[in-house]
């Protein structure tokens, strides 16, 4: 049984400056001592949002009243390296995010991503600064990412994306959770099982 297919994304979007940014931040390591995901949402970039003597809230994008509500992540190279823990895209996703637009990504992150159900799609860097300058000049800009059609457009732009056909088809055709795959094969893996010598 395929689950909700995933064609399109609209949100509002914000800006997380900077390359290489890894799991470690994302999510550091101490708030990852949990049983299930619940709750991580509250500490996704935590170290970068709150000064680490006083507590006090930084100038971190996420802090910024402008964006709260932001739906869309614009980030730059190589987003998500580092340990490849499955909390960093947990966190996100428990935050707000359902997609998330960048120049790159680090692999095990983005499969671990579309695994939920949110979209990583990839752009150039001068469209990239196109987006981030649009958000930042007009928070309130709608945005919406296309999988079908493979583009991102708001009110003034619109440009091409690209992800692996595999990421594509999974999230569209509603096939994007390999457990699901799992127990909707049930009668087959048994079946096969069952051929098999050494079982």
């Amino acid at each position: 049984m395929a689950l909700e297919p995933v064609k399109q994304v609209t949100g509002t979007g914000v800006f997380i400056p900077g390359a290489d940014i890894d799991t470690d931040r994302i999510i550091p390591a101490r708030f990852m001592k949990c049983v299930t995901f619940d709750g991580l949402g509250e500490f996704a970039f935590h170290d970068v949002r709150y000064d680490y003597e006083t507590g006090d809230k930084t100038k971190h994008p996420l802090n910024d009243e402008r964006f709260q509500g932001a739906s869309i992540l614009i980030a730059g190279v190589n987003f998500g390296c580092g340990s490849s823990r499955e909390h960093a895209p947990q966190s996100l996703k428990k935050y707000g995010f359902n997609a998330i637009i960048a120049e790159s990504f680090a692999e095990i992150f983005y499969g671990n991503s579309t695994t939920l159900a949110m979209p990583c799609v990839m752009a150039s860097a001068a469209d990239i600064a196109s987006l981030r300058d649009s958000v930042e000049s007009e928070p309130s800009t709608g945005i919406t990412i296309d999988l079908e059609n493979m583009k991102v457009r708001t009110s003034g732009l619109e440009f091409s994306v690209n992800m692996p056909d595999s990421a594509r088809e999974a999230l569209v055709s509603g096939r994007w959770d390999p457990i699901q795959e799992l127990l909707d094969n049930e009668a087959a893996i048994n079946e096969r099982a069952k051929a098999l010598h050494y079982v």
